[in-house]
């Protein structure tokens, strides 16, 4: 076996244990307020987020229909297929800030 295998497998077996090493070392003197005030930093993330992309579907939608009137000027193909992609879309961007949501509980 060579110096650099020998060397190499040394560490493999020695990384993990310092990892391990680490573990429980939690606090938990903070209790409920802190879980309270992390969940109320969680929905207001949430809620940007959500915001954040409505606004870039919105750009992204209407760079979209763009394209698909230039392509209906130009008579190129793929004009159905375009505009179905552009109403999955648009489909899965409600769909999935009304369920996503919902599944979690949350009403926004």
């Amino acid at each position: 076996m060579s110096k650099s295998k020998a060397i190499l497998l040394t560490l493999c077996t020695t990384i993990p244990y310092s990892a391990f090493a680490k573990c429980g070392g939690v606090n938990y003197s903070w209790g409920a307020d802190a879980l309270a005030t992390m969940h109320d930093y969680v929905v207001t993330m949430m809620l940007y987020v959500l915001y954040l992309c409505y606004t870039i579907a919105g750009i992204l939608t209407v760079v979209s229909a763009l394209q698909i009137y230039i392509k209906m000027n130009t008579g190129e193909d793929g004009i159905t297929k375009s505009i179905m992609t552009l109403i999955g879309a648009c489909l899965f961007i409600i769909g999935a800030s009304i369920v996503f949501p919902a599944f979690f509980g949350y009403q926004i």
